[in-house]
């Protein structure tokens, strides 16, 4: 079996790619870069010319982009079912990218203060902040998650993006997604990254 290597550092979005691993269950390498000269170093940069984590090598493979190495894994290790069967899948691509456009995009605007002019919505991908939270609640409340009944790889990089953004308050405790959190910070493999993270932070 190739070897699997995540790069990250505990205060990043490398915590997501640490659920994803701890949920597939497959043995796994992790190396922690600070911020300066871990992830600017010329080593690190040979694997991710951004500079930024989290990335994962699977053998001469690699991924970065954090739903990339979610949707990755969850492909590369079927045994886990994080993926539905291919004919199953338009609820979980759907979600998996809203989660990574409309729903990050939202976030991270808000998350540093940036309210864009109400005339220059339509070229957001998001649109806007109201109507990406609106959108995701309604789904919310009527999907157990994000690709119907079962839980997927489109939960951990959603879900997560949900549970920052209530840690940070960047998005409201509305009950749809409070409910959806508790489902979540239940599964063994989130406790388990979420100590390993905790661990190496400090």
């Amino acid at each position: 079996m190739a070897a699997l290597t995540l790069y990250t550092n505990p205060m990043s979005r490398g915590r997501i790619a640490r659920w994803m691993l701890e949920e597939v269950g497959a043995p796994y390498e992790v190396t922690i870069l600070d911020y300066q000269s871990g992830m600017k170093s010329p080593a690190y940069r040979a694997i991710n010319p951004m500079g930024k984590v989290p990335a994962l090598t699977h053998g001469d493979r690699v991924v970065t982009e954090t739903a990339a190495i979610c949707a990755y894994l969850a492909d590369a290790f079927p045994e886990a079912k994080l993926a539905p069967p291919l004919d199953q899948r338009a609820a979980y691509y759907r979600w998996m990218f809203f989660a990574a456009g409309p729903l990050e995009g939202a976030l991270t605007a808000r998350g540093i203060g940036l309210v864009p002019p109400a005339d220059k919505a339509r070229q957001l991908g998001y649109g806007s902040i109201e109507t990406t939270l609106d959108t995701l609640e309604a789904h919310l409340e009527a999907s157990t998650f994000m690709a119907g009944d079962t839980f997927s790889a489109a939960d951990i990089y959603g879900g997560s993006q949900l549970l920052y953004g209530m840690m940070f308050k960047t998005v409201d405790e509305r009950p749809a997604f409070t409910a959806y959190k508790e489902r979540l910070v239940q599964r063994p493999a989130f406790g388990r990254a979420n100590s390993l993270d905790e661990a190496a932070a400090a």
